[in-house]
């Protein structure tokens, strides 16, 4: 610690407050120097040679001298890969364990290897532990090295070693760093690292939210959520997820290490040789503080990969419809909620549902009238609801320690908060003084926060929000989180916070999912502050990070693409960002805000404070999100049903096309619209690069034909929104009653869409359209040959309906 962080601590929470966080990280470092591992001996180990192997159902575990291997390809046709006895599971990821591919089989390969046959995709390791993933016609897709461990020998050989030196001595020059830990086993704590490439062509995409995305060009990422206001700057990552994406032109794969450690993850893009075969091939390298080394591999196309991943990790939960009309945050009791809705009313301005940070979590100071009293919530519940306006609780994990109150008490009484190495209570900063986190890793911990969450519902909240990155919200020095050696009971197997950190907030969406009434009604809207793999089983993303600037303006649309090609398809970020923003910026903002999942403003940024001509324009860009609600509700249940993202790169339907791979500034809204937002200031017309095919500028109405670049209008009024010529969508009509909207098609191409009803139910029966151009009038048809039962209003280059 130096005297800017101490300035910085008083500044922030003031000089109580400030003091209480040096203390809190002073007694942090202190419990990890005393529980955690010290640095110490490390043996360098590889596997080795191949020495034999057992067939098993969809492949089969191959032995090395040091280490062994288990390869299994599921029905679906992902690839599962785990080292040192490592299985699939347990895991917080996966929605369940996959069953494995029966016609799938290992058998000998040349030269000492093994290969895995199946339908979908071969996998070839080599005699010293190479692993090829690789089409069925053969074509190269990706090569993972031999991996290498360096195991603590401090108390003896780390089992797994057989006593051999497995490459010498020493430890990773290139390595982050780490504690080292007892073994390479399925759960070791040994530092690993993971060499990959990849065709030279390729480019990289995912892993998590990125502020740099959502193409990930050279450099390092780290995996470790991040909390937000803490020391690091507003663009900084706070969602990291172990999933990454990479499209060439050889294919597309998914990559998942499933793996909740602190790690770094090293990227190189590929060079072509330039027709002179001497490419340079791209290159990724993970390196691990610790746990199983274990990942999964998906290939295809991408909607096909992401519709596996979906099945591996499970569904995603679409939000209800009334969720993606306007929300807005704000603090205070209910007489400012009144005025809020009230401004929005007489601004004209529609509002969906207001947020209200609650709880003992709540990171703020606790004043009278500073945010609505208990007794009071249901009747304001009931009274917003009257007036077509939902509730949402926001609330963190932390419980202020107070003796006599009902919360602390209840979690005492549970066990539920996380301890030290020493059995006390972890104790960190927030709110106004001192608060414990409950261990949300743990069942009976989960079920205690999800009675608390069924108390919201039952004083009539819709949803639900997460409000937490890291589970400790200010630190004076060092990191924003708890302590590294906090335990955790990780469903019984026990560990600490190395493993749980990152899954911490996973697990509190679900104790608050798994909370909800079940039962008929509305069906739950949830979102969080960040996540890990296989979040989108119990809500949505939202992002209230980035910087209240241009840069973070770009920023924020990185990171919804990012995440949906993680499999999390709901997010959006907060309007305006994170301080100031400027009138220009914030009307930028809403105007890409109103084409993503979520739209989110709050208290001390609203549009009647930009002035009139911000307002107004504000107004257009809500009317014409208010008019694509039911799209977006079908682009909602399309992700729950097949995994593809609401909010997708312009290259989905076309990733062999490389100019495309590079484009980071527009993207598609399901299939049927491109959204180029403005990015920079003073902008009034924009280059568009366009995917192959006719497409229709929806203000003007006039054709464009891609594939290729060009320039459109982007007036301070809107952004350059485009129809694909042939599609078929779901809107609001002038009375509120769904229509569809059908975009002229190209004569002898034909076109399409659909409708997925906003239901609960496990399969959604689907309307799908055809459309198609006859005699110079446009015919829409359903599919099955049944009514269209909509009414139709056909656009683009003055066709007629027919």
């Amino acid at each position: 610690m130096n005297g800017r962080d101490l300035v910085r601590s008083v500044r922030t929470v003031g000089a109580a407050q400030g003091l209480r966080s040096v203390r809190a990280a002073w007694r942090r470092r202190r419990a990890d120097a005393a529980a955690l591992p010290r640095g110490g001996r490390e043996r360098a180990r590889v596997p080795g040679e191949a020495e034999g192997a057992e067939p098993q159902p969809g492949g089969g575990v191959i032995r090395f001298a040091r280490s062994s291997l288990r390869v299994r390809v599921a029905a679906g046709g992902a690839v599962f890969c785990g080292w040192d006895g490592a299985a699939p599971e347990p895991s917080y990821a996966l929605a369940g364990c996959p069953q494995a591919d029966a016609r799938a089989a290992l058998e000998p390969d040349t030269e000492g290897g093994w290969r895995v046959v199946s339908e979908r995709v071969t996998v070839v390791v080599s005699r010293h532990g190479a692993v090829e993933v690789r089409t069925p016609g053969g074509v190269l897709l990706r090569r993972e090295l031999p991996p290498r461990w360096w195991d603590r020998t401090d108390t003896g050989t780390a089992p797994g070693t057989n006593g051999a030196d497995g490459g010498g001595a020493g430890t990773d020059p290139a390595g982050p760093g780490g504690d080292g830990g007892d073994g390479p086993g399925a759960g070791g704590r040994s530092r690993w690292v993971q060499r990959s490439e990849v065709a030279a062509d390729a480019r990289f995409f995912g892993l998590g939210g990125r502020a740099a995305g959502p193409r990930l060009r050279d450099g390092v990422y780290r995996l470790w959520n991040a909390a937000p206001g803490g020391p690091g700057g507003a663009g900084e990552d706070r969602l990291a997820m172990p999933v990454q994406l990479v499209v060439a032109d050889a294919g597309t794969h998914l990559v998942f290490h499933d793996n909740s450690w602190d790690g770094r993850v090293t990227l190189r893009e590929g060079r072509e040789g330039a027709g002179s075969g001497h490419d340079r091939r791209g290159a990724c390298a993970l390196r691990m503080d610790g746990g199983p080394l274990r990942y999964w591999v998906l290939v295809g196309t991408p909607a096909r990969v992401l519709m596996g991943w979906a099945s591996l990790t499970g569904a995603a939960l679409p939000p209800p419809r009334w969720a993606l009309g306007p929300q807005h945050a704000l603090r205070g009791g209910a007489p400012q909620v009144r005025r809020a809705v009230a401004a929005h009313r007489e601004h004209g301005l529609p509002l969906a549902a207001v947020h209200l940070e609650l709880g003992p979590g709540a990171r703020r100071r606790e004043r009278a009238g500073e945010r609505p009293d208990g007794a009071e919530l249901p009747d304001l519940t009931r009274e917003l609801r009257a007036d077509g306006v939902r509730a949402v609780a926001v609330e963190g994990p932390a419980v202020p320690v107070r003796a006599g109150a009902r919360e602390y008490d209840e979690g005492v009484a549970t066990g539920a908060f996380v301890r030290d190495a020493r059995g006390r209570e972890v104790r960190g900063v927030a709110g106004p003084g001192e608060a414990v986190f409950p261990d949300f890793t743990d069942p009976a911990t989960r079920a205690w926060w999800g009675g608390r969450s069924a108390e919201r519902w039952a004083q009539g909240f819709a949803g639900a929000g997460h409000e937490l990155a890291a589970p400790v919200p200010f630190a004076a020095f060092g990191e924003v989180a708890l302590e590294r050696s906090a335990r955790h009971a990780l469903e019984g197997r026990g560990g600490d916070h190395r493993e749980a950190h990152n899954v911490y907030a996973l697990q509190m969406a679900r104790a608050g999912y798994e909370g909800v009434p079940n039962g008929p009604g509305e069906r739950p809207f949830a979102f969080s502050r960040t996540g890990w793999a296989g979040l989108q089983r119990y809500g949505g993303v939202w992002s209230a990070d980035a910087a209240a600037d241009w840069p973070g303006l770009r920023a924020s649309l990185a990171l919804v693409l990012g995440l949906g090609l993680c499999g999390v398809p709901h997010s959006g970020p907060e309007v305006g960002g994170r301080g100031a923003a400027g009138a220009e910026l914030y009307l930028r903002w809403c105007q890409l805000a109103a084409y993503l999942p979520l739209f989110r403003t709050r208290s001390d940024a609203e549009p009647w404070g930009f002035g009139a001509e911000v307002l107004a324009h504000a107004r257009a860009a809500l009317a014409e999100r208010e008019r694509l609600v039911p799209y977006l509700a079908t682009l909602g249940q399309l992700a729950r049903l097949t995994g593809a993202p609401c909010v997708r790169p312009v290259w989905w339907r076309t990733p062999h096309d490389r100019a495309l791979r590079d484009c980071e500034d527009a993207f598609l809204l399901g299939d049927a619209l491109l959204v180029a937002p403005v990015l920079e200031p003073g902008v009034r017309a924009r280059v568009v690069r366009l995917p192959r095919g006719r497409w229709y500028d929806t203000a003007s109405g006039r054709a464009y034909d891609g594939p290729g670049p060009v320039r459109l209008a982007a007036p301070l009024s809107r952004i350059p929104v485009l129809a694909r010529a042939g599609a078929v969508l779901p809107v609001a009509g002038a009375d509120g009653t769904t229509e569809l909207e059908v975009w002229a098609p190209v004569a002898g191409r034909g076109g399409g869409g659909l409708v997925v009803p906003d239901t609960d139910g496990e399969r959604p029966e689907a309307a799908r359209f055809v459309s198609w151009l006859e005699r110079g009038r446009v015919v829409v048809e359903r599919q099955d040959g049944g009514p269209v039962g909509y009414r139709v209003r056909v656009r683009g280059a003055g066709a007629a309906e027919g």
